[in-house]
């Protein structure tokens, strides 16, 4: 920790902002250089105007003729009128300069040209990139696909047939062993693992170090067992009905469609960190979980804009690829969100690699009728970033669109689709009949043949392969198979949680426990001060000088009244001083929504962006990183889950502009922040900010539906509650309070996440501050706040309240004299505090009546959660005081939010007797 007087201005990021196009922590901009085309080039197509009209045609529309659907059941009409060369006063024996694409020279006849050209655009793998914005990548990718330099040596032919068969033995030996479960298998898509294989080839010879990968159902057990390192025999023992975890561990487990993979993929002796997230059945929702992943990793080896080193970019060591399905894909609107994160400030990972799975049909959705564009990659042109179709049926074609994709990605930084036309050889799964609503593509699905089967009499016929080897290479393997299924009877589950980056955590303890949070006075003062220190040539808002600088002055001189944004910042710079990074990330969270927080502080004259927590000791090692985001709840929500799901060291902060919005992210919710843990042993430390309380904002803005997120933890209502709760929900009620469930969230050895109903109105109320000497050594979060004003022996009722509501009813019962009730303010939720709440209780022993008092509807709030842990676990009769049940949140007229606010404060000091 640093003394008072240590505290100076140190220019390590700069004063920089993102208005006046430079950086701060997190975000370094660059000037895109464009390539002016070589003059030579220039004055080439000039001259043969007509013919480059021709050329860029194809580049333009060459795709529409492309043959990339392998089951074709509906003749498409190929006859493309932007093709023909007479739209262009061309014919076909003129002479024509084949030098107008990349690699080709000399004059020949225009057939000749449309010959190549056909060849290359027009043939099952084919290329959208002519709406890229710069010069620079258009010209570069026109070379890279003319100049076509793709050799594949015999070896690897043999490798990627040998790969192609074993996904189909392995298929052949499920449906053998395991006829009636459902699997979602890669028959129809078995080239897939040529992607990946030739993945794995590019990044090791790159020599980069980490590739996080999110794959839903299809195909992904032939990935898991075929390339990933996973026993067949742990797919084998889950198949039969037993837990992926050993017995000691309290997990509800997940299906094996949702597994995970973490392991070392070797190729020539060079390894490079595979890491699978866990998906769950919501298609698409783990995306943003991956890029978050992969931010987090370029955070810890501080890559790209992390990076002291100026020429480091995003991407040069870790790379992002996510698996996409067709129909989900275009259906899911997660996928908006998540490309316009690509090239944003603070969530731009140097551009993912994106794989649209092109079974084209969802689940009995025809393609025809699972969108309104043509294909399933044009989001991809939302964000500018080219697109490659290719036909599953040709491995080595997949080959090749993973190099294309790859360089394109290394050379610009951006993402790139692959679009994998395929086929799903059964239904949606294995149990379904897809020729109740697609009969005529089942048709040709039924009666081609297989792409393994395909490939193999290719190399057949070139030599290659023989009938022999290709018999043994399904020998083999299904030998393999039967040994695996066989060692199910002795296979016991390895624990593979808590290891590498989490290797200091360990689960939550069957316990309550306090954590002191304190911190030394001095040193929170001169954070404190830090922490709205400028430099001299800045020039804050004048108000902010007044209301925002001044006044923390003050109050960090005085020692009293410290404000929520005060807190916070000390929580921060703390956190920071110990080597923790914090991410604060959200929609406005710079300056706050209620322009409470200015963490950053703009510049009036220049926009440059200060961030004084950043600068606060030449030997600072955590840094906050303030991450404005675009307008989305769920994609970036599942970012930073994805950010705090990699490491748990940091301190992962998302808040809410209101507590309501984090609706549109209710999926994450569900699916990661509530259940991960439970489901996949994969514990989580995200905190979530959402601004809670009834101010009269009518139905939206008024309430964090905090029921909901009471409702999915496993709480207990007949036993009492540990630290073992899949998550930790508080509603604190002082700035203090807040201070140490920040720092706890990370001073633990276990991670869970913490739901907050943070203030509104308490943010600047004078009743909801601390003293400085709440957050002095030895001091911690407390679960209850009792009543400090009551005297016990009068006290005939207690008043139990949650939040901002405390403040409304300890004012009246002020005003009104009421000596005979106590307020006691339940400060954590869950873990429910049942032994903080006997302790309180036990002083109020003539206490004949107890009240639970909200502000929420009576169907919405805590009190349905409140009323049965209370009276099992404490034995006492509770009533409810507050609004009625509403359908809606809250009214929306200002007179009857007023008339609702008296009753709700006064009833249970006057009328609950």
């Amino acid at each position: 920790m640093i003394g008072v007087n240590s505290i100076r201005h140190v220019n390590r990021w700069g004063l920089r902002g993102y208005h006046s196009g430079v950086g701060v922590f997190g975000h370094r901009p660059r000037e895109v250089t464009e390539t002016d085309i070589p003059e030579e080039v220039v004055a080439r197509r000039y001259e043969n105007c007509r013919a480059q009209r021709l050329v860029d045609a194809y580049r333009t529309y060459g795709h529409l003729r492309a043959t990339i659907d392998n089951v074709e059941y509906r003749q498409p009409n190929r006859n493309i009128k932007e093709l023909s060369i007479s739209r262009y006063g061309l014919s076909s024996q003129d002479k024509v300069d084949l030098g107008l694409l990349y690699g080709y020279n000399g004059k020949e006849s225009t057939n000749k040209l449309v010959e190549e050209l056909e060849k290359i655009y027009c043939g099952p793998i084919s290329y959208e990139f002519s709406y890229l914005e710069s010069d620079a990548e258009r010209e570069w990718f026109a070379h890279r696909v003319e100049s076509d330099n793709d050799v594949i040596s015999t070896d690897r032919q043999r490798e990627i047939l040998k790969d192609l068969l074993q996904s189909q033995a392995w298929d052949k030996f499920m449906t053998t062993k395991f006829p009636a479960v459902k699997r979602y298998s890669g028959e129809g898509a078995e080239s897939m693992l040529t992607f990946f294989s030739t993945l794995f080839r590019l990044t090791t010879a790159e020599q980069m170090e980490y590739i996080t990968v999110i794959m839903a159902h299809r195909g992904k057990l032939n990935v898991l067992t075929g390339l990933l390192n996973c026993p067949p025999v742990k797919i084998f023992h889950k198949f039969t009905g037993q837990p992926e975890f050993p017995p000691d561990v309290k997990a509800a487990c997940d299906i094996a469609l949702h597994f995970s993979a973490s392991t070392d993929i070797t190729v020539d002796g060079k390894k490079v960190r595979l890491s699978m997230i866990n998906n769950p059945s919501h298609l698409e929702a783990g995306n943003p979980v991956a890029m978050g992943k992969a931010r987090s990793k370029q955070l810890q080896i501080k890559e790209g804009d992390y990076s002291d080193d100026p020429s480091s970019r995003f991407g040069d060591k870790v790379l992002n690829i996510q698996i996409h399905g067709d129909a989900a894909f275009t259906g899911q609107g997660i996928n908006q969100e998540l490309l316009m994160l690509s090239q944003v400030p603070h969530y731009h990972v140097g551009g993912s690699i994106h794989v649209v799975t092109n079974n084209q049909i969802g689940f009995t959705l025809p393609a025809h009728r699972s969108r309104t564009c043509r294909y399933v990659t044009d989001l991809a042109k939302s964000i500018s970033v080219p697109v490659i179709h290719v036909n599953g049926d040709h491995p080595e074609l997949v080959l090749k669109a993973t190099r294309i994709a790859f360089e394109y990605q290394r050379k610009f930084r951006k993402d790139v689709f692959i679009d994998y036309n395929c086929f799903r050889r059964w239904g949606h799964n294995e149990m379904d009949d897809p020729t109740f609503t697609n009969p005529l593509v089942y048709k040709v699905i039924h009666s081609r043949r297989s792409i393994p089967d395909m490939y193999a009499n290719k190399l057949v016929s070139e030599g290659v392969v023989s009938e022999a080897e290709i018999a043994d290479i399904g020998t083999n393997y299904t030998q393999y198979l039967q040994q695996q299924h066989e060692a199910v009877k002795t296979y016991k589950p390895e624990a593979d949680y808590f290891s590498e980056q989490w290797s200091s955590m360990s689960p939550a303890p069957a316990a309550v426990e306090t954590w002191d949070t304190g911190v030394d006075l001095n040193t929170l003062k001169s954070i404190g001060v830090a922490s709205v220190n400028l430099p001299g040539d800045f020039e804050v808002h004048s108000h902010l000088a007044k209301t925002h600088i001044r006044n923390r002055l003050n109050k960090l001189s005085e020692g009293t009244a410290l404000d929520w944004s005060t807190a916070e910042a000390l929580a921060f710079g703390s956190l920071l001083l110990e080597g923790r990074h914090v991410r604060l990330s959200g929609e406005d969270v710079g300056r706050g929504t209620f322009s409470h927080r200015h963490a950053m502080l703009v510049d009036q004259r220049t926009e440059r962006i200060h961030i004084p927590l950043n600068h606060m000791h030449e030997d600072q090692k955590g840094f906050l990183e303030v991450a404005n985001s675009i307008l989305s709840e769920e994609a970036v929500l599942a970012f930073e889950y994805g950010m705090a799901f990699d490491n748990p060291n940091n301190l992962i902060i998302w808040e809410a502009q209101f507590g309501d919005f984090y609706n549109g992210a209710q999926i994450i919710v569900d699916t990661f922040i509530a259940s991960g843990e439970t489901k996949w042993m994969r514990s989580n430390g995200l905190v979530m900010l959402l601004p809670h309380g009834y101010d009269g904002a009518a139905s939206e803005h008024s309430s964090c539906r905090i029921e909901r997120f009471l409702q999915m933890t496993d709480s207990s209502e007949t036993s009492p509650d540990s630290e073992e709760v899949s998550m930790n929900i508080a509603n604190p009620t002082t700035p203090a309070q807040y201070f140490h469930l920040l720092r706890r969230q990370v001073a633990r050895n276990y991670r869970k996440p913490l739901i907050v109903a943070s203030p509104k109105i308490i943010l600047r109320s004078p009743d909801a501050t601390s003293p400085l000497a709440d957050f002095a050594p030895g001091t911690h979060f407390q679960p209850v706040l009792g009543d400090k004003f009551a005297d016990p022996l009068k006290v005939k009722r207690v008043i139990l309240v949650s939040g901002k509501h405390y403040y409304d009813l300890h004012r009246e019962r002020l005003a009104g004299n009421v000596d005979d009730v106590a307020i006691l303010r339940l400060e954590a939720l869950v873990p429910f505090p049942v032994l903080h709440l006997q302790q309180e209780l036990q002083k109020y022993r003539n206490a004949k009546k107890f009240i639970w008092s909200q502000e929420e509807q009576r169907n919405m709030g805590p009190w349905m959660f409140i009323k049965p842990r209370f009276e099992n676990l404490l034995g006492r009769k509770i009533q409810y005081s507050g609004r009625p049940e509403l359908a809606t949140i809250a009214v929306g007229a200002s007179k009857l939010h007023q008339a609702e606010v008296e009753r709700i404060i006064k009833d249970p000091l006057y009328k609950m007797k």
